[in-house]
């Protein structure tokens, strides 16, 4: 049951007038109602193998898209959008067919999760969001974040950064010195760039979990922000402790719980195929 299969997906895209192929390489394992499983900025899913095991355990059927530029997935890299990147994500749910799936994003991944759900309301029924951070970032989570995706660094001097920038203080950062993708970050941060905040913020209106780190420092804990003072009753929160922005492979069987218990929770809705 929670075999691994590799799918592939293939859509077109339309940039100035031009179709462009776009190729979508997923894991797939399990059977069951579906959640898609989206990784942090230039990062792969693999660091979800923990959490993609117990959904699976649980009777979820679990689907993880490598973002473009990572892994077999590609497609064009110039003038891309959110909702370029969240089609992506849509055409996986698609093409597994029955009915519509939970997205879940980390970090990154979660405002393609919240673009998709308000795109394709038909196609997302909630979305959980992992490691999720304010509207305006504190600038040293950014500089932080420049020196953890600049390979060229040496590993003695990009530790004390991903350390700081997102690890709880007394968690082991050396975890996370490999698997970047700093080609791929690049056209995630453009995209980010160009798509407006209040077209996605609000995820289409469904159903929010929001697992978030208290020691994160892209939203700290002494700020007071949490996203249900913005979505209310939307929103069901979940603090983990001894967790900062990383939080998968610093707190997976805490996170896992949080999912399972939101996803057991959510109307009944049709099972996807089996792996």
């Amino acid at each position: 049951m929670n075999a691994r299969t590799r799918l592939v997906v293939e859509r077109n895209e339309m940039h100035d007038g031009v179709n462009h192929p776009v190729r979508i390489d997923v894991v797939a394992q399990g059977q069951g109602p579906r959640v898609v499983i989206l990784p942090s900025l230039g990062r792969a899913s693999d660091e979800f193998d923990e959490i993609a095991a117990s959904l699976v355990e649980a009777g979820y059927r679990v689907l993880r898209p490598a973002p473009r530029g990572i892994g077999g997935s590609d497609g064009p890299r110039e003038g891309v959008s959110l909702h370029d990147l969240a089609a992506d994500v849509l055409a996986v749910i698609a093409s597994d067919g029955a009915g519509p799936a939970v997205i879940a994003g980390h970090a990154f991944g979660n405002w393609i999760a919240r673009v998709a759900a308000g795109d394709r309301p038909d196609l997302v029924r909630a979305v959980m969001i992992l490691a999720a951070g304010p509207r305006k970032v504190a600038p040293l989570a950014i500089q932080g974040l420049e020196q953890c995706l600049d390979l060229s660094l040496p590993d003695s001097q990009r530790l004390p950064w991903l350390q700081a920038t997102f690890f709880a203080k007394d968690n082991d950062a050396s975890v996370w010195l490999d698997g970047w993708y700093p080609d791929a970050a690049r056209l995630q941060r453009a995209a980010k760039a160009v798509t407006p905040i209040e077209g996605w913020w609000a995820a289409g209106g469904v159903p929010l979990l929001d697992v978030w780190a208290a020691e994160d420092a892209f939203a700290p804990e002494g700020t007071g922000w949490r996203l249900a003072d913005d979505l209310g009753d939307q929103v069901t929160s979940v603090r983990i402790a001894n967790a900062g922005h990383a939080l998968i492979p610093e707190q997976p069987e805490k996170v896992a719980r949080a999912m399972v218990d939101f996803l057991n929770q959510l109307p009944h809705t049709t099972s996807g195929p089996a792996a």
